[in-house]
């Protein structure tokens, strides 16, 4: 019930005004305007000695905060994580309540408070210095106390809030998610992580699906293959045609080396074209042999882009080895159905 108005406040459509388009373009504007005054007044040598701490820290970098910065603190830990850096948030509540014990002398704790008169936070400072952990604020009030009893403090300059009372932490929440992000990525940079690391970090997202998957990864083989030699009968191969799911038929020789592809669209043009005759021609006879093919260990993504390239995309591609050997067909629906 603590969330919910007081009764004498009336938010019914009555008092509701319209917004305009205006209005909300000052308003973008204005956020714009105090976001540019973050990033002119930014202390960059502040700044620099924050990102290079904790590039150099041996242990975790914890963030916390109270509020809204909580939400900030978690996302920015997060965000780090995903990026292989030991990092987790704490509760500045349950740490005083025995989670405390997860901070070390070789760790960082990173306080994020607009006012940097936080109680909660300034509660947590001599428990966390007793732990021998170094401590960071992340404040946006000059002279403020956290800033006094921390290690290092890098000001988060902030004009005002966009909110008309100047209370709501609309713009200082903004301020330090973009900060915390930047520096991610500052990290990311200096620890040189490459595309294939990220992905590993993200195997169940599309971005690592795309950095992780190869085609052998997701191919069909075997049995589920629709293969034919190119002396068999178009008509004695229709079973084996439209059962596999691809589309297609594999023509292949006595040693499983790939000749060429015959796909339904071939079926519907060669009857259309030969009529009655098409009971008598081989699929060797009518089968494409220069199909696009792909190798087992090529990424995933880059058959997607192969299907689509010109002169017309296909479905499928069969995959070979060096000496063209079949060993598997990768078709435009196994892809999609892996979230690629």
């Amino acid at each position: 019930m603590g969330s919910l108005p007081p009764p004498h406040l009336d938010f019914s459509s009555a008092n509701h005004q319209d917004i305009s388009e205006d209005n909300l373009l000052t308003l973008f504007k204005s956020q714009q305007d105090l976001l540019n005054h973050f990033f002119k007044h930014l202390d960059l040598s502040q700044t620099q000695s924050f990102s290079r701490l904790l590039l150099s820290t041996s242990g975790t970098v914890f963030f916390t905060g109270v509020g809204k910065s909580a939400f900030v603190a978690n996302k920015v830990s997060q965000t780090l994580v995903s990026l292989s850096f030991r990092s987790s948030f704490l509760s500045p509540l349950d740490a005083l309540h025995g989670d405390i014990g997860a901070l070390s002398s070789r760790d960082v704790l990173v306080l994020f408070s607009k006012s940097g008169a936080t109680e909660e936070l300034l509660r947590l400072v001599p428990c966390a210095k007793a732990k021998g952990a170094f401590l960071v604020s992340l404040t946006s009030v000059p002279g403020n106390p956290l800033a006094g009893v921390c290690d290092m403090n890098v000001h988060l300059p902030l004009e005002r809030e966009l909110c008309p009372f100047n209370l709501a932490p609309v713009t200082s929440t903004a301020i330090q998610m973009v900060f915390g992000d930047t520096i991610a990525v500052a990290l990311m940079a200096a620890r040189n992580l490459t595309k294939e690391e990220y992905g590993a970090n993200h195997p169940a997202g599309r971005i690592g699906k795309s950095l992780i998957f190869k085609v052998k990864d997701v191919m069909k083989k075997k049995d589920e293959l629709p293969v034919c030699k190119e002396g068999d009968l178009i008509m004695d191969q229709l079973v084996e045609l439209t059962s596999k799911g691809c589309g297609c038929l594999l023509v292949v020789d006595e040693g499983h080396r790939l000749i060429g592809t015959f796909t339904d669209g071939d079926l519907r043009r060669t009857l259309k074209a030969s009529g009655e005759a098409i009971f008598k021609l081989s699929v060797g006879e009518m089968c494409n042999r220069k199909p696009r093919t792909i190798g087992p260990e090529t990424m995933a993504v880059e058959a997607m882009k192969k299907m689509e390239s010109p002169p017309s995309p296909v479905q499928f591609l069969p995959v070979v080895n060096e000496g063209n050997t079949l060993i598997g067909i990768v078709t435009l629906h196994g892809l999609v159905s892996a979230g690629l």
